[in-house]
């Protein structure tokens, strides 16, 4: 089993950075890939970005490339969203996730069994 707490989510205006964090406990954690996704409201759960634990390997969606870096601090079990250039459709609940694997690293929530809580982050001016 994996435990997945997020945490950093909040109100930023438009062009702000923001950094989530999701502390993860349970078992070894070299055979993980994990994850980021979002639930903007009216819509279903959307990736995000995703890297393997071991190899810091990682995959974007497209909307994100450029203003988004996942990355994870091995010795702190903690994977970051740092978010920079924000804006209003970045509106969401974001949700740390994890699987067992490497890559190819998926985009389906479907191949992620264990999931946060989720922590709120809202654009606007």
């Amino acid at each position: 089993q994996v435990q997945l707490i997020e945490s950093g989510g909040g109100l930023v205006q438009p062009g702000d950075s923001l950094r989530l964090s999701c502390a993860a406990s349970g078992r070894t954690f070299s055979s993980l890939s994990m994850g980021w996704f979002r639930r903007s409201p009216g819509k279903g759960r959307e990736f995000v970005a995703a890297i393997t634990w071991s190899s810091g390997t990682t995959s974007y969606a497209d909307s994100v490339k450029g203003r988004f870096t996942i990355s994870r601090d091995i010795a702190q079990n903690t994977l970051y969203l740092q978010m920079t250039s924000l804006k209003p459709e970045d509106t969401a609940i974001y949700y740390c996730t994890a699987r067992r694997g490497w890559v190819p690293l998926p985009s389906s929530e479907l191949e992620y069994p264990y999931w946060g809580q989720g922590t709120q982050v809202t654009v606007s001016s």
